[in-house]
């Protein structure tokens, strides 16, 4: 069934982390000496896997939510002795041996086989033994760099804010200013920091544009000691990718990608590239003849985007963010969710009470044919202690264990909306609702898993360029009138969304679309290349600058410095492999319009999605099931189809 979300002792962590490792430790020598089969190798190894994930994922999670100097402290000491443990396992000539040697009695089972070798020669276990110890201090580093610069990037955010009076505020919607509002000496000032949700509602609605310069300098210089950090990770993976074989951490990367090689991604980006530029200098050509018009403004920069976009939004659609707000409770929003994903899969929700970490966290189980089959937790709300942005973290995972008993998945569904207050609940932007359908859309792919093998359950085993494949698949419901219908309902007079309103959403949806793809094509070109050679230092910054002559429409300040805040390649696991949200869009968008008839949903295709996509897990190569559920592979056009490029 499932355990409590519950660290009894913060201190004694690492000590209790170290004694379930060196268990462990020799219940994996015990199965590399004596192991006959595959039930009592790969079967109990899973069992260890689970046992470790269940109790470090507690405190992982909490450093990421609930950060405290003493789950830094307890978090940072456990990291060596996990990294440790790992390159442990992965350099245990043992243990590769009898995986090699072991028999696959199904097609399941050879594919749980052949991930593990190919993972075992990827972690060094074909390495001399100087060259293994020489990658286990480097993955050690790494692990530790990594944290660092997140941590860096963390206080950073904390430490900066801005208080302006009441007229810089003019435009400001109230639920953003109630979220601002503090006293100062007996006076009402409005405080603005760099945590989301408030540095957008300045951004977006700030009419004072120094403070926005000064908001935008401070959010873009953010961390600037990580650039000693970035220096040590970049060389750091080049010399695992070269001790590995390989001549560049982009190629050791895509082993275990459904790109294959580096000439696929670049030709995929390139061409997306190429198919929206036109587009994207005809959108940034009608933002600046708004604001010269609106406000005689020369020189557009890039801090008055997301202002004057906003305003020729709704002059263009009379629409605006502030408009939807009132029509987004989040709890309300939330069973809006939930009740889709019911209908979509044929699943039910029922709260449960159990443990958590916060008392704004809420919990469901989920049934199937009266039967729970999983559990789901909710943090949506932002707090100080709480690390930026949105994503979902997988706990326990489906699978049949050695001792043949299912085992049932979890999941964390994290996200920064703005808190509520005494004065009002929080109320979501319509990015955010979308935010909340993206990461459900990963949780129902870990947590829907009917795999019987641990390592391929769920999201487990899923390539990196094809895991956002599900969650934007779900998140383009997000958009549709007949669903959003369904929830959105004024927080105070239950009134449902007006029609018009509705339709606005939709409508405005690929508004500046081309200019969207042209931005995530930037960071996308960035991370891989940057992968495909050793930079250091003002090398990195010269290589952004390179590669923005042909996706930025604006001049860029010459103090910014975006690689100093790029978490999900520095501090995430997409190093080499941002490009993975346009790869994976592809499948989401052919697979949306699949299930999209007339603007109806067609209830047997996503059926069908949920029993050849979503229950599958990595059973095989998400090409594959996708050639399975369709007869075909996706088709790229779906892409630009989705957003209305070139139209």
């Amino acid at each position: 069934m499932f355990i409590e979300f519950n660290i009894e002792n913060l201190e004694k962590f690492p000590k209790d982390l170290n004694n379930l490792l060196e268990k462990q430790k020799n219940s994996i020598d015990n199965i590399a000496k004596n192991a006959k089969n595959y039930q009592d190798s790969i079967k109990v190894l899973d069992d260890l896997s689970e046992e470790l994930d269940r109790f470090f994922t507690p405190l992982s999670h909490l450093n990421s939510v609930l950060n405290s100097k003493e789950t830094q402290k307890a978090y940072e000491e456990s990291l060596p002795l996990l990294s440790k443990f790992y390159s442990y396992i992965s350099q245990h000539q043992e243990l590769y041996e009898k995986i090699k040697s072991i028999k696959a009695n199904s097609s399941l089972e050879k594919r749980v086989l052949d991930l593990e070798i190919r993972d075992f020669k990827l972690s060094g276990a074909e390495l001399s033994k100087e060259d293994k110890k020489s990658l286990e201090e480097i993955n050690l580093e790494l692990s530790n760099l990594s944290n660092q610069f997140s941590q860096n990037l963390l206080d950073a955010t904390n430490s900066f804010e801005i208080i302006v009076d009441k007229k810089d505020t003019i435009g400001i919607p109230k639920s953003d200013l109630e979220a601002a509002k503090v006293e100062v000496d007996g006076e009402i000032k409005y405080r603005f920091t760099l945590q989301m949700p408030s540095y957008l509602a300045y951004m977006t609605y700030g009419p004072n544009r120094k403070i926005r310069e000064k908001l935008y300098k401070a959010y873009n210089t953010r961390a600037p000691q990580n650039q000693e950090v970035i220096d040590k990770i970049l060389k750091l993976r080049l010399q695992k990718a070269n001790l590995l074989g390989f001549k560049s951490y982009a190629q050791y990367a895509l082993q275990t990608r459904d790109a294959k090689n580096e000439d696929n991604v670049l030709n995929f980006l390139n061409e997306l590239l190429t198919a929206s530029k036109e587009s994207a200098k005809k959108e940034i050509e009608e933002l600046k003849e708004f604001a010269k018009r609106v406000d005689g403004i020369e020189d557009l920069a890039p801090y008055d985007v997301a202002y004057y976009s906003e305003k020729l939004k709704k002059e263009l659609f009379n629409f605006d963010d502030s408009q939807t707000k009132p029509y987004f409770e989040l709890n309300t929003t939330l069973n809006g969710m939930l009740n889709l994903v019911s209908k979509l899969f044929n699943v039910e929700f029922k709260e449960a009470n159990t443990k958590v970490w916060h008392d704004s966290v809420k919990v469901y189980d989920i049934y199937s044919n009266s039967k729970v089959f999983a559990r789901i937790y909710f943090d949506l709300e932002a707090r100080e202690s709480k690390r930026g942005g949105a994503w979902m973290h997988n706990w326990q995972s489906h699978y049949v264990d050695s001792k043949g008993k299912e085992q049932l998945a979890s999941a964390f569904v994290v996200a920064n909306f703005a808190p509520a207050t005494k004065e009002q609940p929080s109320l979501l932007r319509h990015d955010d609702v979308v935010t909340l359908f993206h990461e459900m859309g990963h949780a129902i792919h870990h947590l829907f898993s009917k795999v019987s093998e641990r390592s391929i359950s769920g999201i487990e085993g899923v390539s990196w360029d094809v895991v956002e494949f599900p969650s934007q698949f779900l998140e383009n419901f997000a958009y549709e009138e007949g669903i959003l219908k369904e929830f959105a309902h004024h927080y105070k007079t239950k009134e449902p969304m007006p029609k018009d309103l509705l339709a606005k959403i939709k409508k405005s949806k690929n508004f500046q679309a081309a200019m969207g793809m042209l931005r995530q094509l930037e960071f996308a070109l960035f991370d891989f290349k940057l992968h495909q050679k050793l930079y250091q230092g003002s090398e990195i910054n010269k290589l952004l600058n390179q590669i923005r002559k042909d996706t930025a429409l604006l001049k860029i300040p010459d103090y910014v410095r975006f690689e100093h805040g790029f978490a999900h390649i520095f501090a995430g696991g997409y190093a080499a492999g941002y490009y993975s949200y346009k790869w994976a869009e592809v499948f989401s968008a052919d697979a949306f319009f699949e299930c999209l008839e007339n603007n109806q949903f067609k209830k047997e295709k996503a059926k069908e999605y949920k029993e050849h996509i979503l229950e599958k897990g990595a059973t095989k190569d998400m090409s594959e099931l996708y050639l399975d559920w369709l007869g075909r592979r996706p088709q790229s056009s779906a892409l630009l189809k989705l957003y209305e490029i070139n139209n």
